[in-house]
Parts: structure tokens; C-alpha cells; sequence
């Protein structure tokens, strides 16, 4: 349905859609012509054969016009890669980018506050087996040398962590097969809301990618669509979030580089509201 969506949805699908049907109209009229010119009496009749021109033109057109779930771009000087793809963060065979907030919350009186389908939440049941306490643990020991912005106080803050970290904070865990970049980008409020901006997201992934640098070996990295699920930008819908992940990308990969590929995974459900034509049109752009 997405791929549709993507096609029938957008300028650029229609723009696309018309321009196939045209090529593929001509085609199929030189080749009528040309059966008139070397047979006169075929027999070819006139609505009958428009009907069919119009028909096959239309299957041509939308058969080229749909798009993969794939947008790609190679670049040079310095050589890296970068995929928008639509599929599952975890089955990737590359490091991966998390979102968290800015006191790396999993669970309060018992109660998880991550919710189980969410980025987080597969991070908690795939990889450390539904076990709270040895994500915090791995959270913690990475942790320890950063600075904490404040603390909450027990009345302030009764569920949850209390140490707050700058955004931008970044917990880097697991080794072998492959890390896990713990990002805060959003402000976890006292009533257990997260809450984040452009401006926090932008500067989030730039300490993201300063991470990737330090710990990361030029190794692939893949990162989910920041910041529309946990703590939902409402200015920006997933396919701007898309763009804005890729821009900080490339931009920073260009005075420093990050990593050979980067995968920007799109969850099959919101599949539909992220047009691959548009994003590869954006790859090609940079």
C-alpha cells in the first residue's frame, strides 16, 4: 500500500507516473506505425487499438513509477554510503542508534515505561532478554564518566532515575557482535512525559555521530526514525525526521568521517508515511 501511496500521493509520483505513460505511448505508437507502414491490410482497428495502447502504457507506467523500499546515494571524497530502507532496525548487521532521554529510564515501581513495540523496548526483549536490570546495569557502567546535568529529588521525581545528563549524552553498550549507541535526545519530564525539539534532535545526533567516531571503526551504523515515537517531534512528520537524520549525516561525514554506510530503518508500519521517491530525490540533492 505504501508504495502506492508513494506513486499516487505525491507530485513526484505523478510527475514520474506521466512520464513513463508518455514514453511508453510513443513506443507503442512507432510500433504501430510502423506495422501500418510494412503491412497496410493487418487489420489493426482504431478504439480497440488506442484501447490497448492506453492500457499497456498505464501498467508500464505504474510498474516503473512504484518504488523500491529502498533509497540509496554512494558518495566520494571521503567514500561512504547511505541507505533509507524500510524493515527491522535488529536484524541488521551493523552498530545500531537508540533513543532515550535525558535520564535513561527503563522502568519505574515495577511498572516498564518503555513500551514493548518501541525501539526501546526491542532493545530491552532482543538483546537483553526482557532483563531491566542488565540494560541499567549496561547503561550505568557506561555512564559513569559522564557528567550529570542534576538531580531530582525523591519528591520531585518519585518514579524513575533521577540523574539527569545533558542532551546529547551517549551510552555506548554492548561490544561484539554489535554496539549500541544509547543517544539522550529528549527531557524526560517529572511526570514521566518525554519531550524534545529540531534543536535538541540536531544536536543529539551530532554527539551521536562524534560517538560512532570514537567507538565505532568506520563500521556500518543504523539508526531508527529519531524522535516519532518516544518523544514525538510535532513539527516534523517521519519522512521530514528521515531527511534531517541524513543531512546531519553527510554534513558531518564531510569534515569528519562516521562510518562507510549508514542505514536509516523505517518501521513496516509507518512505511506509508515516508515516500522513497522524495528521499532518493533528497539523496541525490546532497
Amino acid at each position: 500500500m505504501y508504495r502506492l501511496t508513494a506513486v499516487f500521493g505525491s507530485r513526484r509520483g505523478w510527475g514520474l507516473l506521466l512520464a513513463n505513460f508518455s514514453f511508453a505511448f510513443a513506443a507503442l505508437a512507432g510500433v504501430v506505425q510502423l506495422l501500418l507502414a510494412v503491412s497496410p491490410t493487418i487489420g489493426l482497428r482504431g478504439i480497440q487499438t488506442l484501447s490497448g495502447m492506453v492500457a499497456l502504457s498505464c501498467l508500464w507506467a505504474t510498474a516503473r513509477a512504484v518504488p523500491r523500499s529502498t533509497a540509496t546515494r554512494d558518495f566520494s571524497h571521503p567514500d561512504f554510503s547511505v541507505v533509507v530502507k524500510v524493515g527491522d532496525l535488529f536484524t541488521e548487521e551493523s552498530d545500531r542508534i537508540i533513543g532515550f532521554t535525558d535520564v535513561f529510564d527503563t522502568s519505574v515501581a515495577g511498572r516498564e515505561i518503555i513500551h514493548p513495540r518501541s525501539v526501546q523496548g526491542q532493545l530491552l526483549q532482543r538483546v537483553f532478554n526482557g532483563n531491566v536490570t542488565s540494560l541499567d546495569t549496561a547503561l550505568q557502567e557506561s555512564l559513569q564518566d559522564a557528567s550529570i546535568l542534576r538531580s531530582e529529588t525523591e519528591v520531585g521525581k518519585p518514579q524513575g532515575k533521577r540523574d539527569r545528563y545533558p542532551l546529547g549524552t551517549v551510552a555506548v553498550i554492548g561490544s561484539e557482535p554489535y554496539k549500541y549507541y544509547c543517544v539522550a535526545y529528549s527531557h524526560m519530564s517529572n511526570d514521566l512525559t518525554a519531550r524534545s525539539s529540531v534543536d535538541h534532535l540536531w544536536q543529539s545526533l551530532d554527539s551521536t555521530w562524534s560517538a560512532v567516531v570514537s567507538h565505532g571503526n568506520l563500521d556500518p551504523v543504523a539508526v531508527p526514525v529519531l524522535g516519532s515515537d518516544l518523544a514525538r517531534i510535532g513539527s516534523l512528520d517521519r519522512e521530514s525526521l528521515v531527511k534531517m537524520i541524513v543531512l546531519s549525516f553527510v554534513s558531518r561525514s564531510r569534515v569528519d568521517l562516521v562510518s562507510r554506510r549508514l542505514s536509516v530503518v523505517i518501521h513496516p508500519k509507518d512505511a506509508d508515511q515516508v515516500n522513497i521517491h522524495e528521499v532518493q530525490a533528497f539523496l541525490a540533492s546532497l
